[in-house]
């Protein structure tokens, strides 16, 4: 339908646009909270121990079966994973199967506790247990150098299995075998069910339990001696060479996405705001954009201090991190620079058109604008939130899309969980600043059609995302290249404002829900928190933006004081 240079478009009217955001809602609900506990009723209804809890369990194993007898008060607990073995079992759908037959003894989930010096002989002690159960399922004494640092050395032939052999001590087979009797009866496993797989002189001591199949993947347990005693103790399960060789492909996929598709045509529109936020500033202000530009910066820093957990786990110097902190400053701060350019040169760009897709505050309707932005903003979020899940179970009846888990995202490896859901107004910001505002009137500059300029923004956003652990790799772009649509239409129709809200409400009440599956009374509050959150800031907008203090718009400046606000019939 052919509207107006002024007009937004057609709008829903609000009883319709609720009706969709209650089926949205249904949708939501049913296909991806409902269904996955009907599916795998084990993994859902699980009950996770406390960090405390963790502690206390691999504190008690290390004085009682490692003999170790030292200050275990000050431990560093983060979560860990083996995501290519979940991953796989999601994949060939063996996750209930494995929960109930193997969980115990092997389980993808676990606390990793280390203690650093816990005597005069250890620099490092890691335990990991069992998230759900409480058992110890994996251990590791470091004297110098640890498991991962000595396959390095090997990998780049910087040392050589005779040299680690040789710092095994003058041990037979058979004295392995008997050092480890005691931590294989901690793991409950009987001598029956193993299957010796190493011979004399080899490295280590490598057992496989034939017993032990699910798919093509079978346990093992392998342990590692220094001087003459165990040093460590690893549960696993393998996975097919096949799907390691499938997963090392997507990766690269994704790499190639997220660099060539993502991270260059991002820096193209970066370059391109800068040069367009000079050419068109007569239409606009370099005032504006500053506020939510650096509302961008403080939270995404205050996003990765909150992740210092899970840079901690290895150990690392403080040197190290202060470095890391830095050079993510840098970067962040390179990244709201081309946010404040992005939300300059896109307002800028609309105006010279004609259209006031974001509206400043002194001008008329502001603060209602805000409040109706914020209200349908709730309503958009929640049809997104269907139509994300409809196109999930569509990806999973068709290229049979999975995913697998990434402690790099988890909750559990932050300072402050209760923090996490800010970050959906770092996303909701500096996407639809760059790949909205900014985004559609360029390219719409350039190709002359205003829906090549919104799938080609959507594409270019929706390849940021193929680095999550989501496969086939290319299921988050066909999911994106959707949803960015949507959030396009609700931007040229509704402004730049609900586009903000909805995708922020968005993502609040994905990662909200994050927060409240962990359990607790603060973690729930926190979640109901961030759920009225955008509420809040909305009305508090409206309340401080009344009527009287709107300004009527100067005759000489280039631009008209248009407000994308619903029609008079939408309101009715």
């Amino acid at each position: 339908m052919q509207t107006s240079k002024n007009s937004p478009g057609i709008l829903l009217k609000p009883k319709a646009l609720w009706i969709l955001a209650a089926i949205g809602l249904v949708l939501f609900i049913v296909l991806q909270l409902w269904l996955p506990s009907v599916n795998e009723p084990e993994q859902q209804l699980s009950k996770t121990i406390s960090k405390d809890q963790a502690r206390q369990a691999a504190a008690s194993f290390a004085q009682t079966e490692l003999g170790i007898n030292g200050n275990f008060q000050n431990a560093h607990v983060t979560y860990d994973t083996k995501p290519e073995l979940f991953g796989y079992l999601t994949k060939e759908n063996l996750v209930g199967k494995y929960s109930k037959s193997y969980g115990k003894q092997f389980p993808y989930d676990v606390f990793h506790v280390t203690f650093t010096d816990p005597d005069d002989i250890l620099s490092l002690l890691s335990i990991d247990i069992n998230m759900q159960e409480g058992n110890v399922v994996a251990f590791e004494k470091v004297i110098s150098t640890s498991n991962a640092t000595k396959q390095t050395l090997l990998d780049y032939g910087r040392e050589n299995t005779l040299s680690l052999v040789a710092r095994e001590g003058d041990i037979s087979l058979t004295d392995k075998e008997q050092l480890v009797r005691p931590y294989l009866k901690t793991l409950g496993v009987s001598e029956a069910d193993l299957k010796l797989a190493t011979t004399e002189g080899q490295y280590g001591l490598l057992y496989e339990l034939p017993n032990y199949e699910i798919g093509q993947s079978q346990a093992q347990i392998q342990f590692h001696f220094e001087y003459g005693a165990v040093a460590s103790m690893e549960t696993k399960f393998t996975v097919p060479s096949s799907y390691n060789d499938y997963l090392s492909g997507q990766k690269t996929l994704a790499y190639i996405l997220t660099f060539a598709g993502y991270g260059l045509l991002t820096f193209v529109l970066a370059i391109l705001a800068i040069v367009y936020s000079i050419v068109t500033r007569a239409y606009t202000s370099f005032k504006r954009g500053l506020l939510l530009a650096s509302l961008y910066f403080v939270l995404s820093m205050v996003g990765a201090i909150n992740m210092l957990p899970y840079l901690q786990k290895d150990s690392l110097s403080s040197s190290i991190l202060i470095l890391s902190f830095v050079i993510q400053g840098v970067v962040t701060l390179l990244l709201s620079g081309s946010i404040y350019v992005s939300l300059v040169g896109g307002d800028a760009l609309w105006r010279q058109k004609g259209r006031i897709l974001w509206p400043r505050a002194k001008e008329p309707g502001y603060g209602r604008h805000v409040l109706t932005a914020m209200t349908n903003g709730y309503a958009w979020a929640l049809i997104l939130l269907g139509v994300q899940s409809v196109i999930f179970l569509a990806l999973e009846n068709t290229i049979h899309t999975w995913s697998t888990t990434d402690a790099s995202q988890s909750t559990y490896n932050m300072l402050l969980p209760l923090l996490f859901p800010l970050l959906a107004w770092v996303a909701g910001i500096g996407e639809e600043a760059v790949y909205r505002l900014f985004g559609i009137a360029m390219l719409k500059k350039m190709f002359r059609s205003t829906f090549v300029a919104s799938l080609i923004t959507s594409l270019i956003w929706a390849f940021g995302h193929t680095l999550y652990p989501i496969y086939p790799v290319i299921s988050r772009p066909i999911e994106l290249m959707f949803i960015g649509l949507l959030f396009s239409f609700v931007f040229l129709r509704y402004g730049f404002i609900t586009a903000v809200f909805s995708h922020v409400i968005f993502d609040t009440i994905l990662m909200s829900i994050s927060l409240m599956v962990m359990g607790g009374g603060l973690n729930i509050a926190a979640g109901l928190f961030y759920l009225v959150l955008p509420a809040i800031v909305g009305y508090l907008i409206y309340r401080f933006n009344p009527a009287y203090k709107e300004r009527p718009i100067s005759p000489t400046k280039k631009e008209e004081p248009f407000i994308p606000a619903p029609h008079p019939e939408a309101n009715q």
